[in-house]
């Protein structure tokens, strides 16, 4: 899809920066919308997209069990 997405789970990245999910979410937006950066009567609805694309990432990574490493204490 988009080479310019890093993963962001262990062991790829271990220290993941809200910097860093909001960069990927921002990424993914633009590809799906075909906008690098949308108008204004769009901009709302962008804004909402990178938001939600972010609060689900941050729910994946949260939950995602990588074998062979402990959860952290």
């Amino acid at each position: 899809m988009c080479r310019s997405v890093k993963t962001l789970r262990p062991p790829m990245t271990t220290d993941v920066s809200d910097e860093d999910i909001r960069a990927a979410a921002l990424q993914y937006v633009r590809k799906i919308s075909g906008f690098r950066a949308p108008a204004a009567h769009n901009r709302e609805v962008f804004e909402e997209a990178v938001d939600a694309v972010a609060a689900a990432t941050r729910e994946l990574l949260s939950g995602i069990e990588v074998r062979g490493q402990q959860a952290p204490a």
